[in-house]
């Protein structure tokens, strides 16, 4: 994947990846048109390679959260169609089946084959991601499309290098490993970034060889639903991967409970993630879990306040602040905390909010009416316990689920808005005196996927760094993902990992197998 870090600013206040633009065709010089309208090809079930109706006969309507309007009613998923789903699935599983006589290499080529058909297509899924989701479409050129695509390519290479291992036994035998697919997997992904969660899924799943049954958030189905067409048609066999849309506490709980089912990886919030765990302990199926987040990010009076003041701002507000490792509490040295607020809430209040698709815009619509009031529930709490509300705070517009940049200062430990995540565009800074107290007070949450400091002292970058209860942890930058890498949280942020060769792991049995060797010829 393409790493997010920094923000090319042009006059009109577009940002964009700079990694991203570096290592993509995409370019501001020749930015491709969006489709502002586009088509919609599919919005029933895909299973066994075929698209179905559900069978209840149910549909949900997906809606447009720049104008609040139905964009299409799609396919509702639910226990029927998941146990559907499964005999696909697991038919494709068995020995004998094309999917498992397949040479490694050959699924390394398919999964090449998807990323390709992505790539060729990313201007139509990067306008259905604006459409459905909100965020900007020169965002989802530059980001979401092109760390996708990579991802793919990644896992598509680790397709003929998963490997076991020769160990050394006591006596005379010959002791080998195997790492062998789990079987038919669960995947239940996020509505806020829907097709590079996708990938984070299908990429390590398909290349260890298993089968796959996909929930997606009913938010956001459409890009998943095209991406099942595009894996039609690069080859895979029926009944390898089965999207369904539908609903957490029906689809979803399918999957999670199936008792066929070996495996389950969820990506959403803490509180869902406890209901998938629980659920999925009567077959005791393999979880994976990367959940919610409330990242600490400090900043230290040696930083570059520019730099830190910038980068603190994408931490916080990219992809409307609906980010599980959001910066979303920064606490800043008192020297400089005066400075760092008022050029923090000045950022905030430069940021342009509006139409998805016009290129000038940084920010676009929450997803949905319920993450709205949310948000605007949080911002009112800020406001009665006292945090000095600095800039924001209101909807912006009458039509849509647009938030304001918000900012807060004078923000305690003790209020709401420093301990419960937000998922929105709502910043909070904090201050502190000692850095002990600062990594304390990091530490003492529940949560622990990411974190971050600003320093230009290596010797405390690494102290901070080393301190910090986290999954991972950025210096002197924020949001840079490269597929290579892990991502999972520690705590209540989850369990397991995702990305890079440890996103494997949870896809794979290992099997031990020991011969006896002859001592002599019989």
């Amino acid at each position: 994947m393409l790493a997010l870090q920094g923000i090319l600013r042009t006059t009109r206040a577009v940002g964009l990846a700079r990694n991203v633009l570096r290592t993509s065709s995409y370019s501001t010089a020749a930015a491709p048109q969006p489709i502002v309208q586009p088509d919609i090809h599919f919005n029933k079930l895909f299973i066994n390679n075929e698209w179905v109706d559900a069978r209840s006969g149910k549909t949900f309507p997906t809606i447009n959260p720049a104008t609040e309007e139905i964009i299409t009613h799609v396919a509702e998923a639910d226990k029927a169609d998941v146990d559907i789903a499964y005999e696909a699935a697991k038919k494709a599983f068995q020995l004998g089946s094309p999917w498992r006589t397949m040479d490694a290499s050959e699924r390394g080529r398919l999964i090449n084959k998807l990323a390709d058909l992505i790539e060729r297509d990313m201007v139509y899924l990067a306008s259905l991601e604006t459409l459905d989701n909100g965020k900007p479409f020169h965002v989802a050129m530059a980001a979401d499309l092109p760390l996708s695509i990579k991802c793919y390519r990644y896992y598509a290479g680790w397709s003929d290098k998963i490997e076991g291992k020769t160990i050394p036994i006591d006596g005379d035998f010959l002791c080998y490993t195997r790492h062998e697919p789990i079987g038919v997997c669960g995947q239940i992904i996020p509505w806020n970034f829907p097709l590079l969660m996708q990938a984070w899924k299908l990429g390590p799943a398909l290349a260890s060889g298993c089968t796959v049954i996909m929930k997606v958030a009913e938010q956001t189905p459409l890009t998943a639903l095209y991406v099942a067409e595009l894996i039609k048609e690069a080859g895979f066999p029926p009944g390898v991967v089965n999207i369904l849309p539908g609903y957490g506490p029906t689809a979803g709980d399918a999957v999670a409970s199936h008792p066929g089912i070996e495996k389950v990886a969820f990506t959403g919030s803490t509180e869902v993630g406890k209901i998938i765990q629980r659920r999925a302990a009567d077959n005791l199926k393999k979880v994976t879990l990367e959940l919610g987040g409330k990242s600490p990010n400090i900043v230290l009076k040696d930083c570059d306040m520019d730099h830190a003041v910038e980068q603190s701002h994408f931490a916080l507000f990219f992809n409307m602040g609906q980010c599980c490792c959001a910066g979303s509490r920064t606490f800043v040295e008192d020297d400089i905390y005066d400075e760092f607020v008022e050029r923090s809430a000045e950022r905030a209040k430069k940021r342009t909010v509006g139409n998805p698709f016009d290129p000038t815009m940084e920010q676009g619509p929450q997803v949905d009416q319920e993450q709205f009031d949310k948000i605007m529930g949080y911002i009112q709490s800020g406001q009665s316990e006292g945090a000095k509300l600095l800039s924001g705070g209101q909807r912006e517009g009458d039509r849509g689920f647009y938030v304001q940049p918000t900012v807060f200062g004078d923000v305690t430990d003790n209020m709401k808005i420093a301990q419960e995540e937000i998922f929105g565009p709502v910043q909070q800074i904090l201050k502190f005196s000692q850095i002990d107290e600062a990594i304390e007070r990091a530490n003492n949450n529940p949560y622990g996927l990411a974190a971050s400091v600003f320093t230009k002292d290596i010797d405390k970058a690494l102290y901070i760094s080393n301190s910090f209860r986290a999954g991972t942890v950025y210096v002197n930058c924020y949001d840079v993902f490269t597929t290579q890498a892990p991502f999972g949280g520690y705590k209540l942020s989850g369990s397991g990992r995702e990305l890079g060769e440890y996103g494997l792991e949870a896809y794979t049995e290992v099997k031990t197998v020991i011969t006896k060797i002859p001592q002599k010829n019989t």
